[in-house]
C-alpha cells in the first residue's frame, strides 16, 4: 500500500550570521542579510521512472570585512536517503563521504566534544527531516553548499505529489525551482501550485508543461515578484510549493530493463472494489480526553458516510474494559450505519489503556465471522487500532503483546496501527503492524487530526485486489525485491525490482495474480527487450543508472523494515546486507553517516550527518541530554506557575530556564497538569485585578483559584486565598490560611503552614506546593492570588499532558544567535525547541517556592505570544469548563 510521501524536497534555506540578528535597515543592499549575500539558490529534481534526484545547490559570498559564520539549512523527506554534500569555499571543494556509522562514531564524539558538530539531520515535523551544516567564511570569500539526496515516489490517492517548502529568508538573485519528469508510460497530468503567491504572480513565474513521456515544470521569480510588497526588501518566498503528476495506464503493468536490472509497476484500474470487513479498535482510556476524542469521533462519523453497503463493520473501545458496538460484525445497511453514528457519538474517555485484550478481540470477531461464512466469501478483512500511550493493564509488556497478537491473527490479515500523538511506543506499534502485513502511522496532534484519520481510511478504503503475487520466470531473477503483498488498494502503486541472471535475454515476462471482487486475475506483461531498449533510448534525458539505484533503495529500505522484527543472526545478516548496499550505492541511511570534514579556524573540523527515525530509540544517534535525564537525573526539574500567570520551567541538565505568560480574560479555567493514568488533575482559574480602582491602568491576572483532583482515590483539594477545602468522597473538610495543618490519609499528605503555603504530597514521588500571595487590603488595584509549584512529579506517568504536565517529560531545546533586542537590558535570541524556530527574549521572575515573603530571581527565556511553539497546540486548547 502506497503511503504519503513528499518526494522532492523541502527547502528552508537561512543565511545568517550566527552571533547576529538585528533587523534590516532599508538601506541595506537587497539580498544581504548581516553581511552575507545568498546571490544563488537552485533547486533541481529529475525524476525517472517515480525515482527522484535532487540537488540543492546555494551559492553565498561574505561581503564583510571580517570572517562571518553561513547556515545551509535543507527540509527533505524522511523517506530519502542524503547520496552526497559538497562544500566549495574560493574554489577548494570538500566532498562528503558515505561511512558505516561505527567506524564515523570516534569522528563524532570529537567533534561533540569540541562543540563543533555542524552536519546534523534531524526530525522536523511530520515527514521532514533537516539537513543542516555551517560553515565560517572569510572576508570577501565566496562559498558553494550542494546536497544530493534520491528517493522512490510512492503513488498516493491516484497521483505522485511532490511538495516543496520554499523559504529563502532574504531577497535572492537567482532563485529557481526545475523538475523534469521522465516517464516512459508517458504522462498524463501535471500540476504545481503555490501557497504563498497569487495565481497571477505564481502565472509569471512558473512555467509547466508536459507532453509524451516529458514534462517539466519551473518556478522563477524575479527579485520584484519575490518582494513581500513593491518597496519591501522581505521576501515573501515562505510557503508550500508543490508538483503533483500521474502516468498513463493504457496497461495495468509497466516493466522497465536497463543495464540488467528491472523494475515492475503495477497499478490496475476499473476493478470493481473488493467488499471489506473492518474492526476499529479505538483507544477512549483517559488520556485521550478532550480534543483526541472529539477529533477520533469527527473522523469516525466522516469514514461511516463512506463505508459501502457490501462492507461489514464493528467498533471496539478500549480503557481498562474492552467493550463493543456488537457482539459480531454488521453489514453497513443504512439502519445500521444510523446505530453505528449514534454509538460513536456517546463515545467518552476514561480510565487505563488494556491494547492486549482489545486486538484479540477484535481478531477472534474476524476469525469468528471468517469460520461461520458470516461475511461474503471474497471479502476481506482488516483491522485498525487507534491508540495515544502504551499498555499500562492487563498484559502491558510489548513484545508479549505482540506475540499475542501474531498468532492470533496468522498471516490472514493486516494490522494497521495509529499511534496518536508522541507519547507512546511508536516502535512497538510499528514493529507488531509490520509482522502482521500492516503499517503503522503517527497521527500528529494539531488541528486536522481528525483529517489525518480519515486520510488514513481512505487509503484502504478500496482493496482491488488480494492475495497478490507478482511472478517471473523460474531462475531467470536474483535480489528480489518483496513480491507479494496482502491487498493492492485503488489509488497506490506495487513496485517490485531485481536482477537478471542473464543480460542478453531477449524477451521477459511478468505475471500478477490476485483475488478480485468477482474471480481471480493474472495480468500479464511480456517484454520485448530490443523494443525496451528502443524505448527508453530517451533515458538519459535524467541520469542513466536509475533503476539500479531504484532496485538499491528498495531493497535497503525493505530490509531496514525487516529487520525490524528480526532478531539474532537473522537481524545481524539483514544489517550487514543493507550496510553493504547503503555503502555501496552511498546512502546516507540509519546504518551509516555522511562524513564532511571542512576548513574550520585554520584546522580541519568533522561534521556528521545521521538519518533519525520515528521511535525513541534513534535519540542514540545525535545523544541528547534531555532523552538521558529519564535514567540519569543530575538534578530534579522544577515547574511552576506564579505572578501574572508567568509559567517557567527549570531545565537542570542546561543550566536555564524557559518562561512564558498566558493572557486570558477573569474566570478563564486552564488546564495546569492531568495525568490519566494516575488520575491526578490541577485546573486554574483566573482572577484580575480590583476593575473598579481608578489607579487600575493596566490590567493584570493571576490564578485566584486552584483544583487539585485525584479520580483514583475520589478526592479533590480547592483552595483559593480565603479557604482550603478537602473533599473526600461525599465529605467534605474546610480549613482557613490562618490553620498549620497536616492532613493524612492512605497515600495523600496535606500540610497548611499558616499564610505562607500548603504542601500536598500523593505517596513518594508527586509534591506540589500552593503559595499564598497576600497584599494590603486596601490595595486600590492588586488583590491576594496563589503561585503552585511542582517540585517532584517523577511518579507521574508518560502520558501526563497540561500547560505544566506536558513538560514533566524530556524535551530538547537550543538557544542560539544572541542579540540586543528592543529592551537593551533584555536580549532576544533564537530557540529551536518542538521543531519550531521561535525569537525569545532573556528575563527573569520570581521563585517564591522557598522563600514566600521576597522570593528569588530566576533568569529564563521568556517564549512570547502566549507559550507558542513552545507548548503543544495553542494555548487555548488547555481551557476547561470548570475548576473539576
Amino acid at each position: 500500500m502506497a503511503s504519503a510521501q513528499w518526494p522532492c524536497l523541502i527547502l528552508a534555506l537561512l543565511s545568517y550570521l550566527a552571533a547576529s540578528g538585528f533587523p534590516r535597515s532599508p538601506s541595506r543592499p537587497l539580498g544581504v542579510v548581516d553581511s552575507i549575500e545568498v546571490y544563488s539558490t537552485k533547486i533541481s529534481c529529475k525524476v525517472t521512472s517515480r525515482f527522484a534526484h535532487n540537488v540543492v545547490t546555494t551559492r553565498a559570498v561574505n561581503r564583510a570585512d571580517t570572517a562571518k559564520e553561513v547556515s545551509f539549512d535543507v527540509e527533505l523527506p524522511k523517506t530519502a536517503f542524503i547520496t552526497n554534500f559538497t562544500l566549495t569555499i574560493d574554489g577548494v571543494t570538500y566532498p562528503g563521504n558515505v561511512k558505516e556509522k561505527e567506524v564515523a562514531k570516534k569522528q563524532y564524539e570529537k567533534a561533540v566534544s569540541q562543540g563543533k558538530t555542524a552536519g546534523l539531520v534531524k526530525a522536523s515535523g511530520r515527514k521532514l527531516e533537516k539537513f543542516t551544516v555551517s560553515v565560517n567564511v572569510a572576508a570577501g570569500s565566496k562559498v558553494t553548499f550542494e546536497l544530493t539526496y534520491e528517493e522512490l515516489l510512492k503513488r498516493h490517492k491516484g497521483k505522485y505529489e511532490m511538495y516543496l517548502k520554499v523559504q529563502p529568508k532574504q531577497l535572492v538573485k537567482h532563485f529557481e525551482i526545475e523538475a523534469d519528469i521522465f516517464e516512459p508510460q508517458g504522462i498524463s497530468t501535471l500540476d504545481a501550485e503555490a501557497s504563498f503567491v497569487t495565481n497571477d504572480l505564481l502565472g509569471s513565474a512558473l512555467t509547466k508543461s508536459f507532453s509524451g513521456k516529458k514534462g517539466h515544470v519551473s518556478f522563477k521569480p524575479s527579485l520584484d515578484q519575490q518582494r513581500s510588497c513593491p518597496t519591501c526588501t522581505d521576501s515573501l518566498l515562505n510557503g508550500d510549493f508543490t508538483i503533483t503528476y500521474d502516468v498513463n495506464r493504457e496497461s495495468p503493468a509497466n516493466v522497465q530493463i536497463v543495464n540488467g536490472y528491472f523494475v515492475h509497476f503495477f497499478a490496475p484500474q476499473g476493478l470493481p472494489v473488493v467488499p471489506k470487513n473492518v474492526v476499529f479498535v479505538i483507544d477512549v482510556s483517559g488520556s485521550m480526553y478532550g480534543r483526541k476524542i472529539q477529533q477520533t469521533k469527527d473522523a469516525l462519523l466522516k469514514i461511516l458516510e463512506d463505508v459501502k453497503e457490501d462492507d461489514y463493520l464493528n467498533f471496539i473501545l478500549f480503557s481498562g474494559d474492552v467493550t463493543t458496538w456488537k457482539d459480531n460484525l454488521v453489514q453497513a445497511t443504512p439502519e445500521n450505519i444510523q446505530q453505528a453514528r449514534e454509538f460513536v457519538m456517546n463515545i467518552h474517555s476514561q480510565g487505563m489503556t488494556n491494547i492486549n485484550d482489545a486486538l484479540l478481540r477484535g481478531i477472534s470477531m474476524l476469525n469468528k465471522a471468517r469460520e461461520e461464512n458470516a461475511v461474503p466469501e471474497r471479502s476481506t478483512s482488516i483491522i485498525i487500532m487507534l491508540t495515544d500511550g502504551d499498555a499500562n493493564v492487563g498484559e502491558s509488556k510489548p513484545e508479549k503483546i505482540q506475540e499475542n497478537v501474531h498468532n492470533a491473527i496468522r498471516g490472514k490479515f493486516p494490522l494497521y496501527n495509529l499511534g496518536f500523538g508522541n507519547n507512546l511506543n511508536y516502535n512497538f506499534l510499528e514493529s507488531m503492524a509490520l509482522e502482521n502485513h500492516g503499517l503503522a502511522r503517527r497521527i500528529y496532534e494539531d488541528s486536522d487530526a481528525n483529517l489525518q484519520l480519515q486520510g488514513f481510511y481512505e487509503e484502504v478504503a478500496n482493496p482491488l485486489l488480494t492475495s497478490v503475487e507478482v511472478e517471473y520466470p523460474e531462475n531467470a531473477i536474483l535480489d528480489l525485491t518483496q513480491n507479494t503483498y496482502q491487498h493492492f488498494y485503488d489509488g497506490s502503486e506495487i513496485v517490485v525490482a531485481g536482477r537478471l541472471v542473464d543480460k542478453d535475454l531477449n524477451n521477459f515476462k511478468a505475471d500478477v495474480k490476485g483475488h478480485g471482487a468477482i474471480n481471480d486475475l493474472t495480468f500479464t506483461e511480456e517484454v520485448d527487450m530490443k523494443e525496451m531498449e528502443e524505448a527508453l533510448r530517451e533515458r538519459d534525458y535524467i541520469f542513466g543508472n536509475y533503476i539500479e539505484r531504484l532496485w538499491a533503495y528498495l531493497t535497503i529500505e525493505q530490509l531496514l523494515e525487516k529487520r525490524k522484527n528480526a532478531h539474532g543472526e537473522e537481524k545481524e545478516n539483514l544489517t550487514a546486507q543493507a550496510l553493504d548496499l547503503s555503502l555501496k550505492y552511498h546512502f546516507v541511511t540509519p546504518l551509516t553517516s555522511m562524513v564532511v570534514t571542512k576548513p574550520e579556524d585554520n584546522e580541519d573540523q568533522t561534521a556528521i550527518a545521521d538519518k533519525p527515525g520515528e521511535g525513541p530509540t534513534d535519540a542514540e544517534v545525535t545523544p541528547s541530554m534531555a532523552y538521558l535525564t529519564s535514567y540519569q537525573r543530575p538534578q530534579t526539574p522544577y515547574y511552576y506557575v506564579d505572578g501574572d500567570p508567568h509559567f517557567i520551567i527549570q531545565v537542570p541538565e542546561k543550566d536555564d530556564a524557559i518562561c512564558f505568560n498566558i493572557d486570558e480574560d477573569p474566570g478563564t479555567v486552564l488546564r495546569l497538569i492531568q495525568d490519566p493514568i494516575t488520575g491526578l488533575t490541577v485546573n486554574g482559574q483566573i482572577i484580575g485585578d480590583k476593575r473598579d480602582s481608578p489607579d487600575s491602568k493596566t490590567s493584570k491576572t493571576y490564578f485566584g483559584k486552584l483544583g487539585i483532583a485525584n479520580a483514583q482515590m475520589d478526592f479533590q483539594i480547592e483552595v483559593t486565598p480565603e479557604k482550603i477545602i478537602l473533599r473526600n468522597g461525599a465529605a467534605q473538610s474546610t480549613f482557613s490560611w490562618l490553620d498549620t495543618v497536616t492532613v493524612r490519609q492512605d497515600g495523600l499528605s496535606v500540610t497548611i503552614n499558616r499564610k505562607k503555603n500548603m504542601v500536598i504530597s500523593f505517596g513518594d514521588g508527586v509534591t506540589f506546593v500552593v503559595v499564598l500571595h497576600q497584599v494590603w487590603k486596601k490595595h486600590p488595584v492588586h488583590q491576594d492570588f496563589l503561585g503552585f509549584y511542582v517540585v517532584d512529579s517523577h511518579r507521574m506517568s508518560t502520558q501526563t499532558h497540561g500547560l505544566l504536565g506536558q513538560f514533566f517529560h524530556p524535551f530538547e531545546f537550543k538557544v542560539s544567535d544572541v542579540h540586543p533586542g528592543s529592551d537593551p537590558t533584555k536580549p532576544d535570541a533564537t530557540m529551536v525547541v518542538k521543531n519550531h524556530r521561535l525569537t525569545v527574549t532573556r528575563g527573569s521572575q520570581k521563585d517564591y517556592g522557598k522563600d514566600v515573603s521576597s522570593g528569588t530571581k530566576v533568569t529564563c527565556w521568556f517564549v512570547h505570544n502566549n507559550g507558542q511553539g513552545l507548548i503543544d497546540g495553542v494555548h487555548s486548547d488547555y481551557i476547561v469548563p470548570s475548576l473539576f
